[in-house]
């Protein structure tokens, strides 16, 4: 059983944990990921670690409220247990000096960023941190993300931070403006995606760290296989992060599609249960 130490709400329905798993804690890298289950009869969901406290044996994970188990997991109060929290998981992101780094996060995203550009800024690069949210209440750990970078520049769709419009719109004119070595994406599929098409006609290098459905973690299942180069993958284990311009992006995004269908059949019921009073923690 593992501890929920601290419990912060950080956005509208995005709460970050801080879990007492100090093996966990103190393996982790950045870019590798946790799988917790609540209970005996909870699903495994996989979360990006988005800190750690080793001397403290904390691992710190924060989650937006979209489906049964992180609206279960949300409920939850500091002092009560989780039934499993394992990892880390996954391969850990590759922290070398490149020179120029863009960050580019969407949504939640910004919390799986928080880590890499700390690691990559420790070891001399430049970093410009690129955040994208549909508005500015919507904008996660910009205290955080400021530290770690030598830029931090903001995109909302209402324009009420930042750039109105895209992650993109933003990253073409830092493209325009500096000579960039490498970025670094992580958010929607829509979003990586788009990134990947403006860099690969800028021949940038680009990391992109996909969140595909998992359930096992260990590469047994093929739940999360991916194509990479005409080759099958797994994100558990031979990823999260892959080259972004040798991933074959439509069918990711048709088998995220297919599982978002069955995660919403899921979610109405388990929703109709707690109106019915059917349904205890």
């Amino acid at each position: 059983m593992y501890k929920i130490v601290n419990k912060k709400d950080i956005a509208p329905k995005v709460q970050s944990y801080e879990i007492y798993a100090p093996e966990v804690a103190k393996n982790a890298k950045a870019g590798q990921f946790i799988i917790f289950r609540i209970d005996d009869k909870g699903e495994r969901v996989p979360l990006t670690v988005a800190g750690t406290k080793p001397d403290e044996g904390l691992v710190r994970i924060i989650f937006q409220e979209v489906g049964k188990s992180t609206i279960q997991l949300a409920s939850l109060c500091e002092g009560d247990f989780i039934r499993d929290f394992t990892g880390p998981l996954g391969c850990p992101t590759e922290i070398k000096k490149y020179g120029t780094v863009v960050a580019v996060a969407g949504g939640v995203g910004a919390a799986e960023v928080l880590p890499v550009i700390k690691e990559l800024k420790n070891v001399g690069n430049k970093v410009i941190t690129i955040i994208g949210a549909r508005c500015k209440d919507l904008i996660i750990l910009e205290d955080e993300l400021k530290l770690e970078s030598d830029a931090l520049l903001f995109a909302t769709n209402d324009g009420t931070r930042g750039k109105k419009g895209f992650v993109t719109d933003v990253l073409k004119e830092v493209i325009d403006d500096e000579k960039i070595n490498i970025v670094y994406a992580i958010g929607p599929v829509p979003m990586m995606k788009a990134v990947a098409e403006l860099t690969s006609r800028s021949h940038i290098k680009t990391i992109v760290s996909l969140n595909p459905i998992m359930l096992d973690g260990t590469g047994m299942c093929g739940a999360c296989r991916v194509t990479i180069n005409g080759k099958i993958k797994f994100a558990c284990v031979d990823g999260p992060e892959f080259d972004a311009h040798c991933l074959h992006w439509e069918e990711l995004a048709s088998r995220l599609e297919l599982y978002k269908s069955l995660e919403k059949v899921s979610l109405d019921n388990f929703t109709h249960r707690r109106e019915c009073k059917c349904y205890t923690k």
